[in-house]
């Protein structure tokens, strides 16, 4: 490998990190990034791993935010070669992370090297936000950091987020906003009995099922120009003994809302509500919202974003709500307009994770670009 970006890339995936562990990258990057005046503050808790790095004092002030840790990579006989042993391969680089995010990792510190190489009186700041908790919990990882940013009055003007939205080439998409995450889990009571004595008994599952469709085919809001329409998916049922002859005496629904800035985890919440009380069930619900809906509009760090994609790639790129959470959704509490760029996200999370080889490099040529458009008058 002569590629800087690839090299790091390929370094980071031989350290082991599956969530909460970090495998020892945030000190990899600490030591790389010390020479240029970075001062590392690591905000550990407990398990996990969190790192701020940050030079200069004066704003604007950029933050480059992203997750050393990895998804767990499975058996190792699924892998053509060992997920934590980087391999290139008819053109790609192979290894658990190769995608999400080790690459956007590498490309931060490369692209960081080269601009403050070129012009190392650059004003402004730049701060690198490392987790190893975002492909677990979430619950000690970016969130506990942002507290603490907040605590200390460093409140970021704008925060680019490593995670792999592109779709079909690089820089295709960008994430400049995502929707949010409110589960439920619904408990309904009938009474058990025999089979063949079905009216001593009520069947809490024949009793759900039309509620559960009403629920299906509820229009909950409409589709945007920036969001996609609020969805409700059932994830999981269970109910029954196991046995073929015992009508079950409970059922218990796991369900989540994927919704955009038009509704709200209370206006939901009720509408589902009102929806079971209307089919006349004994019910329980319990709550678990995990992300509210965020959108940075176009603005000073999309259209600074957009410029540094066509500038490296020739790609106009499309900007997208879609997905799943991200640590973009604790970024946008502070106030800072948030933004996700990263590599092509086909393999993430399977059995032989790839990118691109050449991907690294010209994604951190459009990390470069962003900084200078950002910092420099």
């Amino acid at each position: 490998m002569t590629d800087p970006t690839l090299e790091l890339t390929a370094e980071l995936i031989r350290h082991p990190s599956v969530t909460p562990e970090d495998g020892g990258c945030q000190e990899l990057i600490a030591l790389r990034l010390a020479p240029l005046g970075f001062k590392a503050t690591p905000l550990d808790r407990g398990e996990v791993r969190n790192l701020w790095l940050r030079r200069g004092t004066q704003s604007p002030l950029v933050v480059l935010a992203g997750h050393t840790d990895v998804v767990p990579p499975g058996p190792e006989s699924g892998w053509l070669s060992l997920p934590f042993l980087p391999t290139i391969r008819d053109g790609f680089l192979y290894g658990r992370g190769a995608a999400d995010m080790k690459a956007s990792l590498a490309a931060f510190v490369t692209a960081i090297e080269s601009v403050l190489t070129t012009h190392p009186d650059l004003p402004g700041s730049i701060a690198l936000l490392l987790t190893s908790d975002e492909e677990g919990p979430a619950l000690e990882g970016t969130a506990r950091v942002v507290e603490w940013l907040e605590e200390t009055g460093q409140i970021p003007d704008y925060c680019l987020v490593g995670e792999p939205t592109s779709v079909d080439q690089l820089g295709d998409t960008i994430k400049n906003g995502r929707r949010g995450s409110l589960s439920g889990v619904l408990t309904v009571r009938g009474i058990q009995g025999h089979v063949a004595y079905p009216h001593l008994a009520r069947n809490p599952i024949h009793l759900t099922a039309p509620a559960l469709a009403d629920l299906t085919n509820t229009v909950w809001d409409q589709a945007s120009e920036d969001f996609p329409a609020t969805t409700f998916q059932i994830s999981n049922l269970q109910s029954g003994t196991g046995a073929g002859n015992v009508i079950p005496g409970e059922l218990t629904a796991w369900f989540n809302f994927r919704f955009s800035t038009a509704s709200s985890a209370n206006s939901l919440q009720e509408r589902t509500r009102q929806i079971l009380q209307r089919h006349g069930l004994d019910f329980d619900l319990q709550w678990s919202l995990s992300a509210q809906p965020f959108l940075t509009p176009h603005g000073t760090l999309v259209t600074a974003l957009q410029e540094a994609v066509q500038h490296v790639t020739g790609v106009h790129p499309t900007l997208s709500t879609s997905g799943g959470t991200s640590d973009g959704r604790f970024l946008v509490t502070l106030g800072s307009q948030v933004v996700e760029l990263g590599p092509c996200n086909g393999t993430i999370h399977q059995r032989n994770e790839r990118i691109a080889s050449t991907d690294p490099a010209r994604l951190s040529a459009i990390y470069q670009r962003l900084l200078l458009n950002l910092l420099t008058p």
